[in-house]
C-alpha cells in the first residue's frame, strides 16, 4: 500500500477509535493477514496510516455483506497492492452502494474520537455539505425554545453551536472526509458540487430505468423486473464509478494542459 506522501502515524488505540472498532478486532485482522504491519518506530510502537483506516473500513462492509474471513482475504488479495486512502474508500463505496444503510448514530464527542481531530462548526457544516454526516434535528427542543423568550435568555438553556447534539455518520467515509477538510475549497463550491452530482446521477437513474423498462416489457411480473435491477445494479455502479473517474482524469489533463 502507498501512504501517500504521509508518514504513518496512528497508533493501535488510534486506529481502532477511528474506525469504530476495538484493538482486539484490529489485531485479530492482522493475525489473519488481512491488515499489513504497522511501521515500527521508536519504541518498538507500531503506527498505522490512513491506508490502513481505509481498508480497515473496507475489511468491515465487507463483513457486513456477510462475507467470510476466507472471501474477505480473496477479495483484498485481488486488488491492486499499490491502493492509495482514497481508492480504498472508493472501493468500499461500490460495495456499500447496494448494501442496506450502514450508517450509525454518535454523539459529538463520539464524532470527534473517530475523526481523530476537534471538529468546529465550519467543519461539520462542510460534512454535512459532503453527505458525510446528517444533523440529528431535535425538534422538541426547538419549540420549547421558541416558545418561551426567557428561556432563550437563559444561559442553562442556551448552548454554543455545535456544542451537543447528536449525528449520523457513515464510518467509512468519515475518515475521507476528514482529509478533505483541509482541501482549500469554499463551503459554497462544496455545495455546488454536490447539486451537480445529484442532478446528473438522477438523470442518468431516470434514463437507465426507462431503458429497463422498455427491455422488460409491460408483460412481466414483478419478480422479473426484480431480478433484472438485482442483477443490474452492481454492474451499473461500477460502471458509472469507472466511466466518471476517466472523464474527470480527461477534463483535469486538459485543464492542466490548457493552463
Amino acid at each position: 500500500m502507498t501512504t501517500d506522501t504521509e508518514e504513518p502515524t496512528l497508533t493501535v488505540d488510534e486506529l481502532a477509535a477511528r474506525a469504530g472498532v476495538t484493538v482486539r478486532t484490529v489485531r485479530f485482522y492482522s493475525s489473519k493477514g488481512l491488515l499489513p504491519p504497522p511501521v515500527i518506530g521508536p519504541r518498538r510502537v507500531g503506527h498505522y496510516s490512513q491506508e490502513h483506516l481505509a481498508r480497515l473500513a473496507l475489511i468491515e462492509e465487507l463483513q457486513r455483506q456477510g462475507m467470510t474471513l476466507a472471501a474477505i482475504e480473496r477479495h483484498l488479495q485481488q486488488l491492486p497492492a499499490d491502493l492509495s486512502a482514497q481508492d480504498l474508500a472508493l472501493h468500499r463505496a461500490v460495495v456499500a452502494s447496494w448494501a442496506q444503510d450502514a450508517a450509525e448514530d454518535v454523539s459529538r464527542q463520539e464524532l470527534e474520537r473517530r475523526a481523530g481531530r476537534p471538529l468546529g462548526e465550519e467543519d461539520l457544516e462542510r460534512l454535512v455539505a459532503m453527505n458525510i454526516i446528517e444533523r440529528a434535528e431535535d425538534t422538541s427542543d426547538s419549540l420549547e425554545r421558541s416558545d418561551s423568550q426567557d428561556s432563550m435568555d437563559s444561559p442553562d438553556s442556551v448552548d454554543s453551536p455545535g456544542s451537543s447534539g447528536s449525528f449520523r455518520v457513515d464510518p467509512a467515509l468519515l475518515a475521507l472526509g476528514v482529509q478533505l477538510l483541509d482541501v482549500p475549497l469554499a463551503h459554497e463550491s462544496i455545495l455546488a458540487a454536490r447539486g451537480v452530482l445529484l442532478e446528473h446521477s438522477r438523470a442518468a437513474a431516470r434514463e437507465l430505468s426507462a431503458l429497463l423498462r422498455e427491455a422488460v416489457g409491460e408483460h412481466e411480473s414483478v419478480a422479473a423486473v426484480k431480478s433484472l435491477s438485482a442483477h443490474m445494479q452492481p454492474l451499473v455502479v461500477q460502471a458509472l464509478l469507472t466511466t466518471f473517474q476517466r472523464s474527470l482524469k480527461e477534463e483535469l489533463r486538459e485543464w492542466l494542459t490548457e493552463s
